[in-house]
C-alpha cells in the first residue's frame, strides 16, 4: 500500500490540506497526518488552520520521526497558508526529512505558498519546473530556483506543486493518478462528481 505523510502547522489553508488527504484515503492510500506546532500541541495533536478550524493529526513530528525511522512514505506533502508555510519553513527536522524524502526518490508535494517558502529553504526545487501562489516565488531561496511557471498545478518528476486553494482538488486528483493508477483517479473523478 502506498503511503502519505502530510505536514501540518498552525496556519495551514484547510482546503489545500484537507482535498488531498481526503481523495488519497478514498484512493486506499495510507496517509499519516503529521502535526509539526500548535497550542498544547504536544498534548492534544490539534492544530488550527487559517480560519480557526481546529484539526486534530495522527502524530506529531517527533513521534512520526521516532516511529517511521527510515522507513520514508512514497510521498510527502506540504499544504500552503500564508502562516501555515512559514510555521513549517522555521522546523529543521521537517527540511531535512523533506531532504531526505527527496534524495531517496520519493514524491515531493507543496502548495501555494509552501513550495517557495518552505521547499525554497531546500536544493528540491532546484532545476525543476514548479508553480506556487503567485508573487510567492520571489521568497524562494534563487540558489535553488528551478523553473517557476504560472500553472495550476506542475508535476516535473517526484515534484508536485500546485498555486493555491482554487487548485486542490486538480493537485490532490495528480496525486492519486500518480500514487495508484488511471483507474483509480477515474473512480475517484467519477464518485465525487467533478467538473
Amino acid at each position: 500500500m502506498r503511503t502519505v505523510a502530510v505536514f501540518f502547522a498552525d496556519g495551514f489553508e484547510e482546503v489545500e490540506a484537507l482535498t488531498p488527504v481526503d481523495y488519497l484515503r478514498r484512493a486506499g492510500v495510507q496517509v499519516v497526518t503529521v502535526g509539526v506546532k500548535g497550542k498544547p500541541f504536544n498534548d492534544t495533536l490539534i492544530v488550527t488552520s487559517s480560519h480557526d478550524v481546529p484539526v486534530i493529526t495522527d502524530r506529531s513530528l517527533d513521534s512520526y520521526l521516532k516511529d517511521f525511522g527510515d522507513r520514508l512514505p512514497d510521498c510527502v506533502l506540504c499544504p500552503g497558508g500564508s502562516k501555515g508555510a512559514d510555521n513549517l519553513s522555521e522546523c529543521d527536522a521537517l527540511l531535512n526529512h523533506l531532504e531526505k524524502a527527496w534524495k531517496d526518490g520519493r514524491f515531493v508535494a507543496a502548495i501555494c505558498a509552501s513550495p517557495a517558502v518552505v521547499l525554497g529553504k531546500t536544493a528540491i526545487p532546484a532545476g525543476k519546473q514548479w508553480t506556487c501562489y503567485p508573487g510567492m516565488e520571489k521568497q524562494s531561496n534563487p540558489d535553488y530556483l528551478g523553473k517557476y511557471l504560472d500553472k495550476p498545478f506542475v508535476t516535473d518528476g517526484k515534484l508536485v506543486t500546485a498555486r493555491g486553494a482554487g487548485a486542490s482538488e486538480e493537485f490532490a486528483m495528480e496525486l492519486v493518478r500518480l500514487l495508484t493508477d488511471e483507474a483509480t483517479a477515474e473512480k475517484i473523478r467519477a464518485g465525487t462528481l467533478q467538473r
